[in-house]
């Protein structure tokens, strides 16, 4: 079972539960543009809603791979041990935009704590997606997921059309938390900080 950050323990399951959060999200495009061959239209935005799942109640992740937008292989299995924070974007979402500074700066704030960053970009153009990357000088690999299948894999966290989406992945590959929406700097501080600071399974024997 999870809890809310209001400490609510939900009835439902996380698949019940995701679902959930699918039909209660902002019904409007992210994109500033409405540009029906960027996929824009068909995706929503969050509200900022988050989720923390304690320990002993989590869900593996999906161990998802592919190639990031340089062109080099990667995959979630690359990042056991530390805590990874993957974050779903595109280059046509106006809330993506907003909150890669605040990605960057929690990125920067605990990196030397073992946390990492993964970029998923999802239903774009790859050069867009780069130069996207380039301009707001982006610190950590973007895996290039047009198809939009990273989202999929993890449907049982987050809606696959919501975006941006925010999870957090603990040391042992299991999600720990989650945000749909745009997050804010406070609120992703606060879903790391408390992971990065767990026993991994050799402190606890």
């Amino acid at each position: 079972m999870f809890f809310n950050r209001s400490g609510i323990r939900p009835s439902s399951a996380p698949r019940t539960t995701a679902a959930v959060l699918a039909l209660t999200l902002v019904l409007s495009s992210c994109g500033a543009n409405d540009d029906i061959s960027s996929g824009s239209q068909d995706y929503v935005q969050g509200d900022g809603t988050e989720t923390v799942f304690p320990p002993g109640e989590r869900l593996p992740a999906p161990d998802v791979s592919g190639e990031t937008l340089d062109g080099d292989p990667v995959s979630l299995s690359d990042y056991r041990g530390d805590v990874l924070v993957i974050n779903i974007w595109a280059s046509w979402c106006a809330p993506c935009r907003t909150e890669i500074p605040v990605l960057k700066e929690v990125y920067s704030d605990h990196t030397d704590e073992g946390l990492a960053f993964l970029g998923v970009n999802i239903k774009d153009n790859r050069t867009a997606a780069l130069a996207f990357e380039r301009n707001l000088e982006m610190s950590y690999p973007s895996i290039y997921d047009q198809p939009g299948e990273v989202p999929l894999a993890f449907r049982d966290t987050v809606p696959p059309r919501a975006i941006p989406s925010t999870i957090v992945i603990d040391r042992q590959g299991d999600i720990a938390a989650r945000v749909v929406g745009e997050v804010t700097y406070l609120q992703l501080t606060d879903l790391v900080e408390p992971v990065l600071v767990e026993p991994t399974g050799e402190d606890s024997t």
